[in-house]
């Protein structure tokens, strides 16, 4: 059982436990280091962009399925915004690059243009009440993103677990460039799972009118962050669906493809593949 000492809202890591003894770390580890110079880390990178914004285009089906009918303004809209994101597709397909630092700035230019639209097709089923005011990442004090951002970081300390158990170094990344204590390989294969463990969770509470309450100070309640918690890992551990054949929970697939990715970068697996959500 791994143990994870973070901060009082979960959002920094200081330090993490983990059993000795995994095997296989150190090939791993000195073929991840040497995959950032070659095809096999420029893969990476295409497939953690390619498979985060084929979640998003599934999230907004989701969101659109039962709106048809109902709501037939929103679901319009909604349908606009999951072809403009999928449209971004065409670009990771288009496009030729030689290595991850030439990439690297128009993976993130088509990454983050997806995310705008993915973000304001979400705003159009948020209850006005709310007054969200769209994505905010850290420092974010409305209740939604607030949600959103510690959802991410009890998500990051599974995908993190999962690289280290998988004997892959969590700080050597591939799209996420390298800085001191930045978990830069939690980060890139966080991408893959964002939306079917976090977004489709806390989109579905807050239809369901669930409360997020947030204290004057701006932070999430002590009740609301048990809540989000319980739902979240619940989601994770609970929930199932078919993956590679059979039906697993979010935890095994967030495992197994970190043990592809294992075996991807020291060349005894043709190729990776990122997860994609059923929707």
């Amino acid at each position: 059982i791994p143990i994870h000492i973070v901060n009082g809202v979960g959002l920094s890591q200081g330090a993490a436990l983990y059993a000795a003894g995994f095997g296989g770390t150190v090939q791993t580890r000195r073929a991840q280091l040497l995959a950032y110079g070659d095809a096999h880390g420029l893969a990476l990178a295409r497939a953690f962009t390619q498979a985060k914004i084929t979640n998003q285009v599934n999230i907004l089906k989701y969101l659109g399925k039962n709106r048809k009918t109902s709501d037939p303004a929103t679901y319009k809209v909604l349908k606009q915004k999951e072809q403009d994101v999928a449209d971004h597709l065409n670009e990771l397909d288009a496009s030729k690059w030689s290595s991850i630092d030439a990439a690297r700035p128009a993976l993130l230019s088509i990454e983050g243009r997806a995310a705008k639209n993915y973000w304001e097709a979400v705003k159009q089923i948020i209850p006005a009440e709310m007054n969200w005011p769209g994505r905010r990442g850290r420092g974010a004090r409305d209740p939604l993103n607030s949600a959103l951002n510690y959802g991410y970081a009890i998500l990051a300390r599974i995908v993190e677990q999962a690289a280290v158990c998988a004997g892959l170094d969590p700080f050597a990344g591939f799209i996420h460039v390298d800085r001191p204590g930045k978990p830069s390989l939690t980060l890139d294969l966080i991408e893959e799972f964002r939306q079917s463990a976090v977004d489709r969770t806390i989109l579905g509470m807050v239809g369901n009118h669930m409360a997020l309450e947030v204290l004057e100070n701006g932070m999430l309640s002590d009740e609301t962050r048990r809540g989000l918690a319980e739902k979240i890992v619940a989601h994770i551990e609970q929930g199932t669906e078919r993956y590679e054949g059979k039906k697993h929970n979010l935890r095994e697939i967030i495992q197994t493809q970190a043990r592809h990715l294992a075996t991807f970068v020291r060349g005894d697996r043709p190729v990776y593949e990122g997860y994609v959500m059923k929707w």
